[in-house]
């Protein structure tokens, strides 16, 4: 019989020494405990009472789910209420509020309301500390996320697309609930500014961003610049791919910036084939059927090696969805360095997995898609160039310069144009049999790019030269040269009608700046 007791004081002094080890250090053999940091929790929530600014240094860091203990939770929510009823907070009106909530005796009483204050001296610490209990919520909710993850991978019957989506939405709501950057100083900003300046003095052609290679267009936007969403839009055979693959080679050939092109409407080898078109300057219908002549042939291999070795990216995945487009684009970032992201095009894309709604209707989901576009272009610093499709409201108006787009004219949703840092329109006049300008000037082969919108400059009108047996567009100037310098004798004579040699060289028609009428938040996660 004492045997038996003293097998069970051992037992008890086993189990009260193994439950000390699991509330002071984790054992690798006895288990994990969660992230924690309780003693924290209580200092900040008695700190909280003791000063009444505390609450306005943390209110941003901290919330009720980050505390880890339960009754922490009830105690924060019930200081959030005070603070929105802009009454003051200390251990009366604590604990009075609680009382009021029905949760005074599930967090412990008044009592212990009271011990919390005795914990803290002051409020002198209370921002980094509550910066360590954010990190440590931050840190279980990573744990209980991939938990789900790793669950979710292992049943047979967990759709992937679902599971990819939630993986992903997870992480992003982590990222977007807690991130944020801090408030910067004039000081700081002023300093990061001065140093742009500096580097920009140096660089003579005015060229901040990525360039196009159409003179005139750079002119106005300096390139295409980091961190924008750039929405090209045009009704059908307007020339947006031509457009944008014509800017790709202009970057990636003429400038060596390494430039990815993602295509969900034609395949990798058609868009080369144009890209040969353009490059070698032999018709797109020759390249399509193949028939070459000898010097064609011999013209396309001299002149195809500047293609080859440009830094210029295709990728044609069909029904592309925004989390793979993420996921890819975070990998070419770190492969490849890219400086420049096309889409073909913006209506293509899915929000979710492939045959998935997205949970609401289709001006949502494509809603969804420009935010995200934006936070890609933001989270990579690169300007993200999406093409869209326009409605059929072009079509419809009446008279010469009623076929011009128009930002209204943007299909499916006025996201793309609020979350759009710059919106341009691609219009040729020549499409809608509009053969002269109100000056009498020829408009065959002219194409225009309508900047309709410019966040940070300009907006106006630029006229291209577009080549449609090339598949291309080229600056106006570089086909129209001025009467007294163009001879008879050049190669270009009798290509051009001769009532375009009188439109100016580089002409861009430039209307004032207009304010953005969206807010734009610029904080990231």
């Amino acid at each position: 019989m004492n045997t038996d007791n003293g097998t069970q004081g051992q037992d008890r002094q086993n189990f009260t020494s193994s439950r000390k080890n699991r509330v002071g250090a984790p054992m690798s053999n006895m288990g994990k405990i969660p992230p924690q940091a309780i003693d924290l929790e209580e200092a900040v929530l008695g700190a909280l009472m003791l000063e009444k600014d505390a609450l306005s240094t943390v209110i941003d860091i901290l919330k009720p789910d980050v505390f880890y203990a339960e009754a922490h939770k009830k105690i924060f929510e019930a200081i959030a209420i005070l603070f929105q009823k802009s009454k003051p907070v200390d251990i009366l009106t604590v604990t009075s509020e609680l009382r009021t909530l029905g949760t005074l005796e599930m967090v412990g009483g008044a009592y212990y309301i009271t011990n919390l204050t005795n914990r803290v001296a002051s409020a002198a610490n209370i921002e980094y500390h509550a910066r360590i209990i954010s990190q440590k919520y931050i840190q279980r909710e990573l744990i209980r996320i991939s938990s789900e993850i790793i669950q979710n991978a292992y049943e047979d019957t967990t759709d992937i697309f679902d599971l990819l989506d939630n993986a992903e939405k997870g992480l992003f709501d982590i990222a977007q609930n807690n991130l944020r950057r801090d408030t910067q100083k004039m000081d700081e900003i002023i300093k990061q500014s001065l140093a742009t300046l500096e580097e920009l003095r140096t660089k003579s052609d005015g060229l901040t961003g990525v360039p196009s290679g159409f003179t005139a267009l750079d002119r106005i936007t300096g390139g295409w610049q980091p961190s924008d969403l750039v929405i090209i839009a045009a009704r059908p055979a307007m020339g947006k791919t031509a457009f944008v693959l014509t800017c790709a080679r202009n970057a990636a050939v003429d400038f060596k910036r390494p430039v990815v092109v993602f295509s969900l409407e034609m395949s990798s080898v058609q868009l080369v084939n144009r890209l040969i078109s353009g490059e070698t300057e032999i018709e797109q219908e020759k390249i399509r059927k193949g028939n070459l002549a000898e010097w064609e042939w011999q013209q396309l291999h001299s002149k195809i090696g500047t293609l080859t070795e440009a830094p210029l990216l295709i990728d044609d995945t069909p029904a592309l969805n925004i989390f793979e487009f993420r996921a890819k684009c975070r990998r070419l970032k770190s492969q490849y360095d890219i400086q420049m992201i096309i889409i073909d095009y913006l209506q293509l894309m899915h929000g979710k997995g492939e045959g998935q709604s997205g949970g609401g209707n289709r001006e949502q989901e494509i809603g969804s898609i420009s935010r995200a576009l934006k936070s890609v272009a933001k989270e990579l610093n690169v300007p993200v160039l999406a093409l869209s499709q326009l409605s059929r409201a072009v079509e419809t108006r009446p008279g010469v310069n009623g076929k011009r787009p128009l930002l209204s004219d943007l299909r499916e949703s006025g996201s793309i144009e609020q979350d759009a840092d710059m919106v341009l329109f691609l219009y040729r006049p020549e499409y809608y049999g509009i053969t002269e300008d109100e000056s009498g000037r020829s408009q065959a082969g002219v194409g225009e790019v309508i900047i309709a919108k410019h966040r940070n400059g300009e907006t106006g009108i630029v006229p291209l030269r577009f080549i449609g047996k090339y598949v291309k567009f080229t600056d106006l100037e570089e086909d129209f040269m001025p009467p007294n310098s163009f001879s008879m004798d050049s190669p270009a004579a009798g290509m051009l009608p001769s009532a375009d040699f009188d439109r100016p060289a580089g002409n861009v028609i430039i209307k004032p700046s207009r304010m953005d009428d969206f807010n734009d938040d610029d904080a990231p996660f």
